[in-house]
């Protein structure tokens, strides 16, 4: 296996967590910017309500891109195995 099969292999791994993380990444982002803003308007500065819709909409949302996940992270892990069955690593 080459330098060039293992930056491969790694670039592959690297955007696969990338690609499966970002749809509960971007709910939070978004969540928190919302309980930011409305926190800002309202002058409320609550710990509690900063944290806990966060929690829910990314459980939500965890719950809701799971099967994206699953199978971002199976063909790369296809993609993987079918390597060492075949002798590249």
């Amino acid at each position: 296996m080459t330098a060039a099969d293992t930056y491969a292999v790694l670039s592959d791994a690297i955007l696969a967590v990338l690609i499966a993380s970002g749809p509960v990444l971007a709910v939070a982002l978004i969540v928190g910017l919302g309980i930011a803003l409305f926190q800002a308007l309202t002058q409320i500065q609550e710990m509690t309500l900063t944290f806990v819709p966060k929690i829910a909409a990314i459980l939500v949302a965890l719950l809701a891109s799971l099967p994206f996940i699953y199978a971002t992270l199976d063909g790369l892990s296809d993609t993987v195995f079918d390597l060492i069955v075949n002798g590249g690593f």
